[in-house]
């Protein structure tokens, strides 16, 4: 992808439902779960490389023993930093202790993360914290077992100000306005609740604080917790929790906008942010990994026992499809196949660009995720070369000789890798403020493939800013020499922010906005700008619910193709030689390659919860009067 685009976040829970003796017997470590773990958290590194953290429950230990463990990493290898951490931990006490070799239990009791439940999380961070602090799990302690509370999750809320503000209401004093300090700090507030209502109980029905704890671990109502804490939610969320005694959730929006999946065998239960890494984790068929519904949560209580809650009435299902465009590993075989299907969709139109013109066209992609629907691109350019050579042959009537028919099948598609990319220089440009000076030189280019007298098809997952095509990719391609440039964009134009996880919150760094707003000012229609703007403040004070997208008419009078055009134009130095054109997905497209993924606001505006339109009304405000503030 050229235009780097981060998003929060992968989450991964195992729960081992053996005692920890079974795995050293059958696996021969009783470190099953910490490998295991270190697996998962690896495999989706991709969702997640400013931060990563980690932390166990030990299940039955005795008062006085740590049962807790956490660790938590902003460095520059994070996932790798905290196993490091990790095992060091673990080898320097079984060199001290040699003891503990092969003694199970006394590894539990003595050496820390070695614990039944556990859970992982890699972090990006959207909005440029990255301090330590800001790194998940995040951890609510208590001296009552039951009312410790480890919290993890890939979510982003946009009324975090109505949730802080309600805590503050319940006479609570944050530490921060964060909307994970926030979630935390809400599911805390009912867990006491429910603690203190069955103490009562038991109380009441004469037994000592002691004797209540045990029964209140068995009986608290994790379901009834997390209705009452979700009721105010907005938002897209995959949310991780840990309880003290034992039990453990997850639990996903009702939109299921992020998403979450979950595999149960008699030896473990896994909850992770992606199919394909449970499947590789744990040697799980496809058809075993099930898609955790939304509004639903996976409850796993101390004992064992596994239940599906519904916590929140499902909304119209808006699963986001940047997580199959982008996001998500493309290993699964679902998202493979739509991958594909997003390459093949664009062919007819890519087709007009370059004129029908096959024998004259160089093929290629922007590494690495866009090499998917490439392949299916070039699916659907060999299909149409097939029939071109075939309707040639039927044209000929059988007069054809054997070098014309030979001239005409050994027509072949031209693919080559033109743009390479420097990971090194990457990691360079993951800031705004430095972006723009250092992207010119992230990718390098093939020589001598592509000649004066052809057309250079470069496809992408997506164009959002455009930053690197225009400082850097369009450059080194015009370097080439080709007649044009065709950029072809496996997503629609990104038109609209993101207020659940991705890093797109501000309308003026979408390239898309910045057509539209170049093509008001060539039409002389400026005015409809104070128009939108006069239409959001009128709104400000409206209740979530009541709140319309008015930035949909800034849209509204262009046509995708006119978009397009401009952005082209945009993109475009006085200094390039070839001609440079641009290709979208069209949405109605979008939707027929990723049916189950139809979460289209960046595309359309039509956010999947009410605090969607209040943050892009603000968007536009902020814009208009030169904040740079995000808007939720």
């Amino acid at each position: 992808m050229s235009d780097q685009l981060k998003h929060e976040c992968g989450i991964a829970l195992i729960r081992l439902l053996k005692p920890l003796e079974f795995y050293k017997e059958k696996y021969g470590t009783a470190f099953y779960g910490i490998n295991k773990m270190y697996l998962m958290m690896e495999k989706q590194h991709n969702r997640g490389q400013d931060g990563a953290g980690f932390a166990s429950i030990k299940l039955d230990v005795k008062p006085g023993q740590r049962y807790i463990s956490r660790v938590r990493s902003n460095a520059a290898q994070p996932i790798q930093d905290i196993f490091d951490q990790i095992n060091n931990r673990i080898n320097d006490e079984m060199a001290a202790n040699p003891k503990l070799k092969d003694n199970v239990a006394a590894q539990k009791t003595s050496i820390p993360y070695v614990g039944e439940l556990l859970m992982g999380h890699v972090r990006y961070g959207t909005f440029g914290k990255n301090s330590i602090e800001s790194v998940h799990p995040f951890l609510r302690q208590n001296n009552w077992m039951h009312r410790n509370l480890i919290m993890a999750g890939n979510f982003n809320m946009t009324n975090v100000f109505k949730l802080f503000n309600k805590l503050v209401e319940l006479g609570q004093h944050p530490k921060d306005m964060a909307d994970t300090v926030t979630v935390m700090e809400k599911v805390g507030h009912f867990q006491d609740n429910e603690v203190r209502k069955l103490y009562k109980k038991f109380k009441n029905a004469g037994l000592s604080k002691m004797e209540a704890s045990p029964k209140i671990a068995e009986e608290i109502n994790v379901a009834k917790i997390l209705r009452k804490s979700a009721r105010d939610w907005d938002g897209g969320y995959a949310m991780g929790g840990l309880m003290g005694h034992g039990d453990a959730f997850l639990l996903r929006d009702p939109a299921g906008i992020r998403p979450a999946y979950y595999y149960k065998d008699d030896e473990v239960v896994v909850v992770a942010s992606e199919r394909p890494v449970i499947q590789t984790a744990f040697n799980a068929k496809f058809e075993d990994v099930h898609e955790l519904d939304p509004g639903k949560a996976i409850i796993i209580k101390k004992n064992g026992t596994v239940s599906l809650e519904q916590i929140s009435e499902p909304l119209e299902r808006k699963a986001c499809s940047f997580e199959r465009i982008y996001f998500s590993r493309g290993s699964d075989a679902e998202i493979y196949q739509e991958r594909k299907m997003l390459g093949r969709l664009l062919f007819p139109k890519i087709m007009e660009k370059i004129d029908n013109d096959i024998d004259n066209s160089v093929f290629s992609y922007i590494p690495n995720t866009a090499e998917t629907s490439f392949y299916g691109m070039i699916e659907a350019a060999h299909q149409v070369l097939n029939e071109q050579k075939r309707d040639a042959i039927i044209a000929g009537e059988g007069n054809l000789t054997a070098e014309q028919v030979e001239k005409t099948l050994s027509r072949k598609l031209r693919t080559e890798k033109i743009a390479i990319k420097d990971a090194k220089l990457r990691t360079f440009i993951t800031e705004d403020s430095s972006r723009d000076d250092l992207v010119a030189h992230v990718y390098d280019v093939t020589y001598g493939v592509v000649k004066p007298t052809d057309h250079l098809v470069i496809i992408d997952d997506s164009i959002v800013r455009g930053t690197t095509l225009k400082k850097s990719i369009l450059k080194m391609m015009d370097r080439l020499n080709p007649k044009s440039i065709v950029v072809v964009s496996s997503a629609p134009q990104i038109r609209y922010p993101d207020c659940y996880g991705i890093d797109m919150a501000r309308l003026e760094g979408l390239i898309a906005f910045q057509a539209a707003l170049h093509l008001h000012k060539d039409r002389g229609t400026e005015n409809i700008i104070d128009e939108i703007y006069e239409k959001c403040k009128t709104q400000l004070e409206y209740e979530d619910r009541d709140v319309k997208n008015y930035v949909q008419e800034f849209y509204a009078p262009f046509t995708d193709e006119e978009i397009s055009d401009k952005i082209a134009e945009l993109l475009s130095d006085d200094d390039l030689n070839a001609k440079v054109e641009i290709v979208y997905q069209k949405v109605e497209d979008l939707h027929k390659a990723c049916p189950k993924n139809l979460g289209d606001w960046y595309f359309t505006g039509d956010y999947p919860t009410d605090g969607g339109n209040r943050v892009v009304n603000r968007a536009f405000i902020n814009f208009y009067e030169g904040n740079d503030e995000r808007a939720y």
